[in-house]
């Protein structure tokens, strides 16, 4: 797509948009998990190879889709020798469904990825499997859980994902047990340590216990209920812990909501405190700043609590965003802390939808039990194939595409490209007859697996037949329905500079021209026409969502006629080839009726000049008069780049005649409504959320 377009003019009435006040985005949040583990995938063609005990079944194929998630928050920090937090990712898979099983996978000095199909009975009662490094422990589904005792992480084990399961019922009666130590989940020592989605409740004592030192923690998504002694952290000295704690239900729990004794770094955000009214189990406080703690509390929501937030005199809190409804007591703050994105990006939820958020995203999720062909519970379920990709030659290929070319034309079921780390210079393409197809990077970080090429739109083709164009420029062309891709970048790294003479130069990072395309905790990066989100057809729909992601570029480096979401992601501005500030971040071309590109509680921000940059302008690719094209921005953070009057015309087009608003932005980037700044009121605010745009799909990892 140039810069420039044809002069054709045309005119219609104009939407009246007025300023806007808060509205909740319950449906939205609902979408969106952050790392979530799809379906179990191990390759189904390996199945021959696997050895099978008489309880416990090992998978010698790649690990699963979901086994490569990586934890966020300080669990991602690259420190103590450890690069975030992956877990048995690298090591084999196993499915256990007894306590023998469990105990000699989960104390094995090798990694592995533990599949819990059943619920297992700790016998003793209060027994503690004795983790090593480099596990993955997850429940099948929600048959996964742990009765009667949990999992104790000694001094150095790193490198864990306990994840999904249910730990319950060690509780023996005496509510404030002084003779009992029974945790869900203990900490002595431990680093690199994530805790998400799971469901602990009734225990003899903590149901997590964070202690001597344990740091680079992330605790994410649990629901922990029906306890005394909820979440200690401390118990030492030494003031060097680093733990993340976000997303988590507490809900009639009594103390320790967490207490946070002597932490360098405790980030907590977007919890959700519930003390119900006439129960007897009745709060005694909720976030508890100890000793020479620094606390950084957002956007959390206190209900009923006692006393919902305190600190000692030698504690720092700082609170930002939080809600208290029926509070009492002590709320403090005071003090200086740090800046969590100084170690580690995020994006919060609004306090006033985290209720809801929570309530039904938190604890085990049934979309994560889908068995593989190598599973003894459900030894006949549909599994995904993985193919393994690797530059060094230790997987089926060398190349992405040569895996996309493996995949069978008509393929019915999930097809996982698993990628290992590494930068593949090539370009792919995944054609319309090959639905169903993940790209996973399996690094531990997106940055690890880079797809990259530079072709531009005005490359000559090396058989001679003519220039890509701007389509066809792209690193990453996908145009087949149901694709995802996830923890990977996706790069076009054509240099402008030394291609001054070259016509044509938008250069593609990634085009999708499909339904349903999914991407997941990607970096699509490049510079002009970065990330081309399109349809099969004009008359055809094409929704994308794009969730915990990063696209950077400079002019009109978000566009198309999809009906697109970017949820929960970052906009990086870049300077121009000649280190110029000025650009356009999208560049809609809807189709009439339909929805174009919506930006939804993201970030946007980059090393630019203040002022220089517009959210939009109207693309009427060919001078199609009959397009409507849209771009609402909306519950978003934005730099100082963005321009006072943040819309511009394009090709002859008036940006007044489509449709381009803005609801309820923060930053130095935002402004109030005005002629050429609208915002959507409240009701139409109501019609534009994410649900709207998806429709009946809710996109899920799989």
């Amino acid at each position: 797509m140039s810069e420039t377009r044809s002069k054709a003019r045309h005119r219609r009435r104009r939407t009246t948009l007025a300023a806007s006040v808060p509205l909740a985005l319950t449906a939205a949040g609902v979408l969106a998990y952050g790392n979530a583990p799809g379906a179990f995938a191990a390759d189904a063609r390996q199945t021959a190879s696997t050895t099978t005990a008489t309880t416990a079944t090992t998978a010698a194929a790649a690990a699963p889709a979901w086994a490569a998630d990586v934890a966020d928050g300080f669990a991602s920090v690259n420190a103590l020798g450890q690069n975030g937090t992956y877990g048995g990712r690298d090591g084999k898979t196993v499915t256990v469904t007894t306590l023998a099983d469990l105990e000699k996978y989960a104390t094995a000095t090798e990694p592995y990825v533990i599949v819990v199909a059943a619920a297992i009975t700790m016998n003793p009662v209060g027994k503690e499997i004795k983790v090593a490094s480099d596990k993955t422990i997850v429940g099948q589904g929600t048959s996964g859980q742990i009765v009667g005792g949990g999992f104790f992480l000694g001094q150095g084990v790193h490198n864990v994902i306990i994840r999904n399961l249910t730990i319950r019922d060690s509780y023996q009666g005496v509510w404030n047990d002084k003779d009992n130590d029974f945790d869900g989940i203990q900490m002595d020592g431990a680093h690199h340590v994530w805790i998400d989605h799971n469901d602990l409740r009734r225990m003899a004592d903590g149901l997590i216990d964070s202690r001597k030192d344990t740091t680079y923690v992330t605790v994410s998504w649990n629901k922990l209920s029906d306890n005394n002694k909820t979440f200690g952290i401390g118990w030492t000295e030494n003031v060097t812990s680093a733990l993340t704690i976000h997303h988590n239900w507490f809900r009639e729990t009594e103390q320790r909501n967490p207490s946070t004794d002597n932490v360098a770094q405790a980030h907590l955000y977007n919890n959700y405190l519930e003390d119900v009214a006439g129960t007897s189990i009745n709060s005694s406080y909720g976030n508890y700043s100890r000793g020479s703690t620094k606390m950084v509390l957002e956007n959390s929501y206190f209900q009923g609590m006692k006393n919902p937030v305190q600190k000692d005199s030698t504690a720092a809190v700082v609170q930002r965003g939080n809600v208290f409804s029926g509070t009492s007591g002590r709320n403090e703050s005071g003090g200086t802390a740090f800046d969590p994105k100084a170690y580690y990006s995020y994006t919060l939820d609004n306090a006033a939808d985290v209720p809801a958020l929570l309530r039904s995203g938190t604890g085990p999720r049934s979309s994560i039990g889908t068995a593989s062909t190598t599973d003894t519970v459900s030894a006949n379920a549909v599994a995904a194939t993985t193919i393994t990709v690797a530059k060094d030659g230790s997987g089926q290929y060398t190349s992405v595409q040569k895996a996309v070319d493996a995949v069978p034309a008509g393929n019915g079921s999930r097809v996982v490209i698993a990628v290992k780390p590494g930068t593949y210079r090539e370009t792919v393409k995944v054609p319309s007859n090959k639905p169903h197809v993940t790209i996973q990077g399996t690094g531990a970080s997106r940055n690890d697996t880079v797809i990259v090429f530079n072709n531009a739109a005005g490359t000559q083709k090396p058989d001679g037949s003519g220039t890509y164009g701007t389509s066809g420029s792209a690193t990453v062309a996908v145009e087949a329905d149901d694709f995802q891709a996830r923890n990977l970048t996706i790069n076009n790294d054509f240099d402008e500079a030394r291609n001054q003479s070259l016509s044509g130069h938008q250069a593609v990072a990634l085009r999708t021209a499909a339904d349903k395309v999914f991407l997941d905790g990607v970096i699509v990066n490049g510079d002009q026409d970065t990330l081309l989100l399109d349809t099969a057809a004009k008359d055809r729909l094409g929704r994308v969502f794009v969730s915990n992601s990063y696209v950077t570029g400079n002019v009109d480096f978000i566009f198309g006629r999809a009906t697109a979401v970017i949820d929960r992601s970052v906009i990086t501005l870049k300077k121009r080839w000649d280190g110029s500030s000025a650009g356009y971040i999208t560049a809609p071309s809807t189709a009439a009726g339909r929805k174009g590109i919506l930006i939804n509680r993201s970030t946007v921000n980059g090393d630019v000049s203040a002022g220089t940059f517009y959210l939009g302008r109207p693309w009427h690719a060919g001078g199609d008069a009959s397009l409507d094209p849209q771009t609402t921005v909306r519950e978003s953070t934005l730099s100082a780049a963005v321009r006072s009057a943040p819309w511009t015309d394009m090709g002859g087009f008036s940006w007044k005649d489509d449709r381009f608003a803005e609801y309820k932005n923060t930053g130095p980037g935002s402004g109030s409504a005005s002629g050429d700044r609208p915002h959507l009121t409240d009701s139409q605010a109501a019609d534009q959320e994410v649900a709207d745009w998806l429709g009946d799909w809710t996109p899920t990892a799989g």
